[in-house]
């Protein structure tokens, strides 16, 4: 069932039942996850896939309002799971990358002046600089780069394939003569690839 609102609150424990009751409101702000402190509730068959989509009992997630009312209380914690966090109750779910996706990417200025401005999948934007840091990751099947963003918390996006090649294409060179370092600014700040992360990627 793709749409699957009804689907989706069967079995949901109360205290997302009560959130999902108001999914088409509009104008709402971020609630602060981060300051609750509910007691944990157990897991919850629902799934981010790599590529951003959500999964409720092995079904696909339509409704584009719940899937962005459940990310408004998705929270990450210090032992790296991810979990749904109401005032109430505490669910963990499974993330198989990033819960969410860098699908568009701004630039302005050049060199140290540059600013990147990215999109998620969900609608955030988030201008990348000294808060929301970049980061590079081997891809472990092809050994090519797979970049980041933090969005907010412990939460970051995965760069699309073709945000990725985007943002090679930016990538310069700074230091010395004898050192120098490849990566990218954005926001006065330079995030440079990791020595091993060059070799992967040149030797694929």
């Amino acid at each position: 069932m793709a749409d699957g609102a009804k689907t989706v609150g069967q079995g949901m424990p109360e205290g997302l039942k009560a959130l999902m009751s108001r999914a088409d409101k509009t104008g709402r702000s971020l609630p602060p996850v981060d300051k609750w402190n509910p007691p944990f509730c157990g897991d919850l068959d629902i799934r981010i896939a790599r590529d951003g989509t959500w999964y409720y009992l092995g079904s696909p997630i339509g409704r584009q309002a719940l899937v962005k009312l459940f990310a408004s209380v998705l929270r990450r914690d210090e032992d790296d799971k991810h979990y749904l966090v109401t005032p109430v109750e505490k669910i963990g779910i499974t993330v198989e990358d990033a819960p969410f996706l860098a699908v568009e990417l701004a630039a302005e200025g050049t060199g140290e002046n540059q600013v990147l401005t990215l999109r998620t999948n969900l609608g955030d934007l988030v201008e990348a600089g000294p808060d929301h840091p970049l980061r590079f990751e081997k891809e472990p099947d092809s050994g090519g780069l797979k970049p980041y963003v933090h969005v907010r918390g412990r939460l970051e996006a995965l760069f699309t394939r073709a945000l990725m090649y985007q943002l090679a294409d930016m990538m310069e060179e700074r230091g010395s003569d004898s050192e120098t370092e490849l990566g990218i600014w954005s926001g006065g700040a330079f995030f440079a690839l990791e020595p091993d992360l060059l070799r992967g990627s040149e030797e694929h």
